[in-house]
């Protein structure tokens, strides 16, 4: 069976700590894989608030996540406190990858891989547009 692999790039532009909260426990006693996606958003929406922005006005436009991958190295228990390290790549005109590497913030362990790809969309007109320069410019400088 063919597995996701998500490569990390060399250099994250972004970090956060975010603890594990007790809604993010499944019936394992562990991180559970819908949580993730939340850990995520959520580092994904400070970093926009570090830039300046917020998800619904980046450079006058917003982004739409069209696809997600997670991929596993250790699990997350309860207590423990996340470090979500961030990175954007893969540009194409209307849109860019975000890849996120998750570890223990205690030993620094990676746990969890995850990548989104998204496309930036005006949301009035209903259509995916370009890539903002000046978002392009702050994430790649």
């Amino acid at each position: 069976m063919a597995r996701i692999h998500i490569d990390l790039p060399d250099k994250f532009i972004f970090s956060i700590d975010i603890p594990i909260r007790i809604d993010d426990i499944n019936r394992g006693r562990h991180l559970g894989h819908d949580r993730v996606l939340t850990i995520a958003e959520e580092a994904r929406n400070r970093f926009l608030r570090n830039l300046g922005y917020n998800d619904e006005n980046i450079d006058g436009t917003a982004f739409i996540v069209v696809d997600a991958g997670i991929m596993y190295k250790k699990q997350g228990f309860y207590g423990q406190t996340l470090r979500v390290q961030l990175a954007v790549n893969d540009f194409s005109s209307k849109g860019c990858d975000i890849v996120f590497k998750i570890s223990n913030a205690e030993t620094a362990e990676e746990m969890v891989r995850v990548k989104t790809g998204v496309l930036f969309f005006d949301y009035r007109a209903q259509k995916v547009v370009d890539v903002p320069s000046g978002f392009r410019e702050k994430v790649l400088a």
